[in-house]
């Protein structure tokens, strides 16, 4: 018989039983709205045919309660929901509007539907009992507030996997869910749970289409933990992918939630693999259910034990030849709730309109019927029935599936959201719970004592050496014998190649052999030394590289130039809070400074300098070695931080070869030169500066003495030639007397004779009036003040600056005469 058939079929034995029984003599009908599709399910099953056969039995045994409850008749009209909102809104409406009067609603598997109708309820006055599982949405009470499901929400199916993993410590899962807006919702929702309770969700995959291919996401990630939410018929078709990429085991645990109460179901026929394929993949897992059936032998309100109640039910399906459906328990106790409800708040309004002689309206029924359901308790087939905000309290089942069957190993409790696990059902296939995540097994590693017996030696003779060496500049600094411009940056520079060898000293000591407060305070006394000596020393070497490209740049002016247990070696290292903060602010700023210094180095490699057994070249490579060995030394350290042994050898290695190269480069020298000279050789190296500096003091006196000179016969020439000219403007003046006697007017006529042959003998003449008395002595005016102003800084006189000296004419008479006598 086809589907369609078993629907119509199933249809017409609900009409019939519903027509041929009719309301009880003396009892007191109440009609309910039945919203249910006529149709198949998801998993291909009849709802309709399968549920109603539990239907006819509540109904059945109702009729036997004694009174109040057996006076009254519950009378069920059927609407199809079709699955679609819009049609079904649309029943609703017309059936209300042509009554009779309806205050319950009953059903409702399809949470479109479900949802849509849940918000009109408040504004029709109805009050809905599903006997479906609702999605993790309707459990927001301000908008279905009306809304009450004998089915725990999908939300308390999430709650159950979240406390699952807490109580194994498992923190990082990979989520696989089938397309579908209610598994969907419940994905969202799961997300959020797994967030809130800090597990990691390491890949979400919604399996459509290829899903091995989704699957391999999973195993390309390494996720061991997998909760898969799934409808019945899908669970085969995953397990077959599972099988085929290895994905069980003692390494792997998947946890299934999302479907119905049903069980498991392993269609081998349509997954494409064996039933023994599918079998060992499964073995294991564990399913997370509603709890189909209470486990108690007693009888509950409708006089029937659980197991009874199933056995009625059974045979009621092999009748009517039908499919059994995942709901038909809570379908059962759903009628119950809806006569014990309406019986109750019917009962309240007669009362209430018997002894206070009141008529109570349709708004005060409805709320006594809200008021009636979330009162509810009893003891129903599914267990203990009763609501809180709007969701049935039951326990959500933990299934284990072992080989060929299903094993209870422990259940949660939606009502205390409690865990309990029967830990000796609990098989898993390895010695334990699967991992999460490969194990990581902490290794200590220390710093052998040979090495840093080695190491530690080798910085303490570089440390004397520089402390002898700081002693040797010190004394020859004050005896002035190794020059004064360089012995303040020798110092320095020597300090620093101190503070950084000394910081070896206590790189290979580790927290083993120490107390943590004197580890930590090792740590900072490394940590300090290392950057305070590197800074000192490259201050004092750029400093020195500095002034020389500065000397040298201004003297070249105008010149062309595979197991699941991952063993992981760790061991203290020194750290703080802004670590990194503070090592990029240190190379932040040396970086720059150790290019630029490299720069002047270039550029002063053909200088000398002013220092003995010192020279350009010298200086060029200390700064050189200095930036090449820091750079290797960063780097070595970062590229060796995984060993610390290896990590402490070459970090100590490069410190000390660039102290000692320092030490030989620029020290050494300096030393050799100072005790080449012999016996006396600190007598004859000062001699040898004193001897320097008066021979340039002599040569600084002969160019004096001989300026002096040069300016005293400038002088007397000088002078010689002012008396000629005052002989020459004497006789000139007599002249000219001569001729004023002789009369004015013989002079007038002879320049009006001689006008013609003046002016024909003036180009002639020209040569002769320059070295005539009036030009003479204006030239004189003029150039013996120049001179004296030339002359007189050269050989310790008046300088340039005090020219105004020479404004009037008694200073310079006074200068000139100090000159000639000195």
């Amino acid at each position: 018989m086809g589907r369609f058939g078993q629907v119509q079929e199933g249809l017409g034995l609900l009409l019939v039983f519903w027509l041929t029984a009719g309301p009880a003599q003396g009892r007191h009908p109440l009609p309910v709205l039945w919203l249910m599709p006529v149709g198949s399910g998801s998993g291909g099953e009849n709802l309709t045919a399968g549920v109603a056969p539990a239907v006819r039995l509540a109904l059945q045994d109702l009729k036997k309660q004694p009174p109040p409850l057996g006076n009254y008749e519950i009378q069920l009209q059927l609407l199809d929901s079709q699955c679609d909102p819009a049609k079904a809104l649309k029943a609703l409406f017309d059936a209300v509007w042509a009554g009779p009067q309806y205050l319950l609603l009953f059903g409702g598997v399809c949470p479109p539907v479900t949802a849509l109708i849940a918000r009109a309820l408040p504004a029709l006055g109805l009050v809905q009992v599903s006997f479906a599982a609702s999605a993790p949405g309707l459990s927001n009470r301000k908008l279905y507030r009306n809304l009450f499901s004998m089915v725990p929400s999908d939300r308390v199916l999430n709650q159950a996997a979240v406390k699952l993993l807490q109580r194994y410590k498992w923190t990082r899962v990979g989520v696989v869910t089938q397309e579908g807006p209610r598994l969907s919702e419940m994905k969202k929702d799961l997300i959020r749970q797994l967030l809130k309770a800090g597990v990691h969700v390491a890949v979400t995959e919604s399996l459509s289409g290829d899903v091995c291919g989704r699957l391999k996401k999973l195993k390309d990630e390494d996720v061991r933990i997998i909760i898969a939410q799934l409808e019945d018929e899908a669970v085969s078709e995953v397990f077959c992918c599972a099988y085929r990429l290895n994905l069980f085991g003692a390494r792997y645990q998947w946890i299934i939630a999302g479907g119905g109460a049903a069980g498991w179901r392993l269609g081998w026929k349509f997954s494409g693999c064996t039933a023994n394929s599918l079998l060992v993949a499964a073995d294991g897992s564990i399913r997370l259910q509603v709890r189909e059936l209470g486990n108690a032998n007693t009888p509950g309100v409708s006089g029937r034990t659980p197991q009874d109640y199933q056995d009625s039910y059974l045979r009621q399906l092999i009748q009517e030849r039908s499919e059994v459906s995942s709901l038909y328990s809570f379908a059962y106790d759903a009628v119950w709730v809806i006569a014990r409800a309406l019986s109750q708040a019917t009962e309240a309004a007669k009362q209430r309109e018997k002894y206070r002689n009141v008529t109570v309206s349709e708004e005060e029924v409805a709320r006594m019927l809200l008021e009636a359901v979330r009162s509810t308790r009893f003891e129903g087939v599914t267990g203990p029935v009763f609501f809180r905000n709007g969701e049935r309290m039951t326990s959500i089942e933990l299934v284990q599936f072992q080989v060929s069957s299903g094993v209870l190993v422990g259940e949660f409790n939606t009502s205390t959201q409690q865990l309990r696990l029967i830990h000796h059902l609990l098989r898993f296939k390895g010695p334990g719970p699967a991992k999460d995540q490969p194990a990581v097994l902490l290794q200590h590693r220390h710093i052998s004592l040979l090495l840093y017996i080695v190491i530690s030696s080798a910085a303490g003779v570089t440390v004397i050496i520089a402390l002898i060496l700081l002693f040797f500049v010190i004394i020859n600094h004050k005896h002035r014998r190794l020059g004064s411009g360089g012995a303040s940056q020798d110092e320095l520079l020597l300090l620093g190649v101190l503070l950084s060898s000394s910081s070896v000293l206590f790189s290979g000591l580790d927290e083993a052999s120490l107390s943590d407060w004197m580890f930590g305070v090792l740590c900072s006394v490394r940590l300090w030394t290392l950057a305070v000596g590197h800074t000192v020393g490259f201050a004092a070497l750029f400093t020195k590289t500095w002034r020389v490209y500065s000397v040298f740049s201004i003297n070249q002016k105008g010149d062309a130039a595979d197991e699941d247990v991952i063993i992981r070696p760790y061991s203290e290292h020194c750290s703080s809070v802004n670590m990194e903060l503070w090592l990029t602010v240190v190379y932040g700023y040396k970086a720059p400074l150790l290019l630029l210094g490299c720069f002047l180095a270039l550029n002063i490699w053909t200088a000398e300098v002013s220092e003995l057994a010192g020279s350009g070249k010298h200086l060029a490579l200390s700064t050189f070695a200095l930036t090449a060995f820091s750079v290797s030394g960063v780097s070595g350290s970062l590229l060796t931080s995984h060993d610390p042994p290896v990590q402490f050898c070459v970090s100590s290695i490069l410190i000390l070869c660039c102290n000692v190269f320092l030490l030989s480069g620029w020290f050494a020298p300096k030393i050799v030169f100072v005790c080449w000279s012999g016996g006396g050789s600190l007598q004859q190296a000062s001699g040898l500066q004193g001897d320097a500096a008066q021979e340039d003091e002599d040569q600084l006196s002969r160019l004096n003495q001989q300026l002096k000179s040069e300016s005293a016969q400038l002088d007397v020439e000088i002078e010689i030639f002012r008396m000629e000219l005052s002989e020459t403007s004497a006789m000139f003046q007599h002249l000219m007397r001569d001729q004023h006697a002789a009369g004015i007017g013989s002079v007038t006529h002879e320049a009006q004779i001689c006008t013609e042959n003046r002016n024909s003998e003036s180009e002639a003449s020209t040569l002769k009036d320059i070295n005539s008395p009036e030009h003479m002595r204006r030239r004189l005016s003029v150039q013996l003040p120049i001179l004296h102003h030339s002359y007189l800084p050269m050989i310790g006189g008046v300088s340039s600056s005090s020219s105004s000296l020479f404004s009037s004419q008694e200073v310079f008479v006074d200068q000139h005469n100090n000159s000639l006598y000195t």
